[in-house]
């Protein structure tokens, strides 16, 4: 770089290639290492072109033939290490103490990078701006300072001390299951609820002793969710309805992100005004941990645009029901509902 800014600028302005040899060498030898040096760049730069390609002239047939990239790279003495300079997410995470770390999901060389998303669901939309800022403020309760706070009552069960064993015995859980329901939490900034996944599954038994009731069931799902849906087996035998345990008889998607909230966008407006005589949706739907449930008979199903235009695809009498399972991040079903609400499902009845 010293040696071409001590050149007048005319000389400056002409192209490497056009300038002799002794113009941009260096402008002294300090060592032999130096010149060592020097010698060595020059040998690495005799395979680099100096014009661009965009103004050289068209390559002749005998240049052509003559042309072999392949063997170039061969005759090459020296390659650059590809794992020096290729950079390979590592397989496992070792924890957040090793010094090698994942990178972050959304940078394109993870393992787990999934592009997009590509769209904006009008449901989601309409959550973020309106809903969730709805819910943060009609469902505030204002606590004074210096409020105590209420104490969770003990929900497992303890014993009554009539054995000498029940001394020092952990408690036991609820009656009913041996899961405990979730507390309800008050909504603040940090908690509102929102869609988390949404799981569509289908029981076809016919599919036992007919397996095209199966396709037709995995066809349909395919063509309502956009996923291929993966098939389920029975758990259990049931000798009355002929079932055995590990039989083919069903199918089950998942639907997670911008495709909960389109699905769900679908049933909303799409498919719940077109259901005749329908009441809405039972208001004693849930688990009780804020994942509400309910289901399409086979005629409902028709209603959804994807089966309608393609419906004399299906086999006749082969069109299966669903059973729509939403999960959210609510800690209850009254919370749960209460979002639903906000986004057009009607509920009916007492809870």
């Amino acid at each position: 770089m010293a040696s071409l800014r001590g050149l007048s600028r005319p000389a400056r302005s002409l192209p490497l290639s056009q300038l002799p040899r002794q113009t941009y060498t260096a402008c002294s030898i300090r060592c032999a290492s130096s010149q060592a040096a020097k010698a060595e760049a020059e040998e690495d730069l005799q395979e680099l072109e100096t014009d661009s390609l965009l103004h050289a002239p068209p390559l002749s047939e005998e240049e052509k033939r003559q042309f072999r990239p392949w063997k170039r790279a061969l005759d090459r003495q020296f390659m650059l290490p590809s794992g020096r300079y290729q950079y390979h997410p590592p397989k496992y995470n070792r924890g957040p103490l090793h010094p090698i770390q994942s990178p972050p999901s959304s940078d394109p060389v993870a393992r787990d990078f999934v592009p997009g998303p590509f769209n904006f669901p009008r449901l989601k939309h309409t959550y973020q701006s309106t809903i969730a800022p709805d819910l943060m403020t009609l469902l505030y309760e204002h606590t004074p300072p210096g409020t105590p706070k209420n104490e969770t009552p003990q929900r497992l069960r303890g014993w009554d001390g009539s054995s000498p064993y029940h001394k020092n015995r952990p408690l036991r859980g609820p009656r009913g299951g041996p899961n405990l329901p979730l507390l309800e939490r008050d909504i603040t900034f940090k908690n509102i609820p929102e869609i988390k996944e949404v799981t569509i599954a289908s029981y076809v038994p016919e599919a036992v002793k007919d397996p095209e009731h199966l396709l037709a069931a995995r066809t349909a799902m395919l063509a309502l969710t956009g996923t291929l849906p993966t098939v389920t087996k029975t758990k259990h035998s049931i000798a009355q309805w002929g079932i055995k345990e590990g039989e083919k008889a069903g199918v089950k998607t998942t639907l997670i992100g911008n495709a909960a909230y389109e699905f769900l966008d679908r049933c909303i407006h799409l498919v719940f005004p077109k259901i005749k005589d329908w009441k809405g949706i039972s208001a004693t739907t849930g688990d009780g941990s804020g994942n509400l449930a309910w289901g399409f008979t086979p005629e409902e199903l028709k209603l959804f645009p994807e089966i309608e235009v393609n419906y004399s695809m299906y086999p006749a009498k082969m069109l299966p029901g669903c059973r729509v399972f939403v999960k959210t991040t609510a800690t209850s079903d009254r919370h749960a509902r209460l979002l639903l609400q906000a986004m057009g499902v009607p509920f009916y009845g007492k809870v």
